[in-house]
């Protein structure tokens, strides 16, 4: 870690506020660095990588004694000093030709890293197509096709979904204009053999990770609507997913909260409906209709006419000492 200093002037202050927890983050960096020993093969397809993150990115071409999945440190160090929390390690050795390790860090702390083995036979960069080139800072559409990506439990191409969307995002944007969506990433994979011969740690059982970009051409119909086509632009690469290492459960819940913010939040219960009104639902017990309390009406209560109490009156007195119950005499015969 890198030691406090407490800024002495407005530049450095402003500095360390950038640095500092935000309800809305600053656009993700990158840094991409090579190993000691990197093949030109790799290194090109850094350089390609670097081509789409040239506004959010920085790149080290001095070579750099660092094994990520060993010792780990010089990478949060690296992180923490060009505040970058997206890092791309190239590296080649004779068990792990032509590697590209993707890493992520939150708090300048290893969130998790996982190797891309490029293969070299079917790699093209972008300088070997003859296209229009992509404008810096142009946000992509992406597009990810196989069963591996939707998996329920986290594994290495789900891992692979969520570190490519967090290289192509770039900035957090409210509105997008349709004129600007220029190109299309397109992520597919094969799909996963059931032979169970195969070794699950050995990278050639796995399927192959296709990634292809392509330029998006709108061209005449004849109707109202534009004929899109589609035209590759590259690189065209083909990984197969190497070692992995997970996230710790106590960074990843962290890395995962959400700030609070001074938005409303949704009250249980209450909906409106198509016509604006505010509904709410009342959850309450059994009730006892014993004691229910019924409405009062108005045909229901005597009359307060004084003459009918008068009569009433009269008719107690007339009835008073005679006995309801008791059954009239018979008269005797004579």
């Amino acid at each position: 870690m890198l030691r406090q200093v407490k800024p002495k002037t407005a530049r450095a202050k402003r500095a360390i506020e950038k640095k500092a927890p935000k309800a809305i983050e600053n656009p993700k960096k990158a840094l991409f660095l090579r190993g000691t020993t990197c093949s030109q093969i790799t290194q090109d397809a850094l350089a390609d990588l670097y081509a789409f993150r040239q506004v959010h990115g920085k790149r080290f071409t001095k070579k750099n004694p660092v094994h990520p999945f060993e010792d780990a440190s010089s990478l949060t160090f690296f992180s923490e000093k060009n505040d970058c929390s997206l890092i791309l390690f190239a590296s080649s050795s004779k068990k792990r030709p032509h590697n590209i390790t993707f890493a992520r860090t939150f708090d300048y702390k290893m969130l998790d890293m996982l190797e891309f083995n490029l293969d070299a036979e079917t790699y093209r960069s972008i300088s070997q197509f003859k296209t229009q080139k992509i404008p810096v800072a142009t946000r992509p559409l992406m597009v990810f096709a196989g069963t591996a990506f939707e998996s329920p439990v986290p594994n290495a191409f789900t891992m692979a979904k969520s570190m490519l969307l967090d290289f192509f995002r770039g900035e957090n944007v409210d509105k997008i204009d349709v004129e600007g969506l220029r190109y299309v990433v397109v992520v597919s994979t094969d799909e996963p053999t059931t032979d169970g011969t195969a070794d699950p740690s050995d990278p050639a059982s796995k399927p192959v990770l296709h990634l292809r970009v392509y330029l998006i051409r709108t061209k005449r119909s004849g109707q109202r609507l534009p004929r899109v086509e589609l035209e590759e632009h590259g690189p065209r690469m083909d990984f197969r997913l190497g070692r992995v290492q997970e996230p710790e459960e106590a960074i990843l819940k962290e890395a995962m909260r959400k700030a609070k913010t001074s938005e409303e939040r949704t009250k249980k219960n209450i909906s409106t409906d198509l016509m604006g009104d505010k509904i709410g639902r009342i959850h309450t017990g059994k009730l006892d209709l014993s004691e229910l309390q019924t409405r009062k009406m108005k045909g229901l209560k005597r009359d307060r006419d004084p003459h009918l109490l008068d009569d009433d009156a009269d008719m107690n007195v007339a009835m008073k000492g005679v006995d309801l119950d008791e059954e009239p005499k018979r008269k005797r015969k004579i």
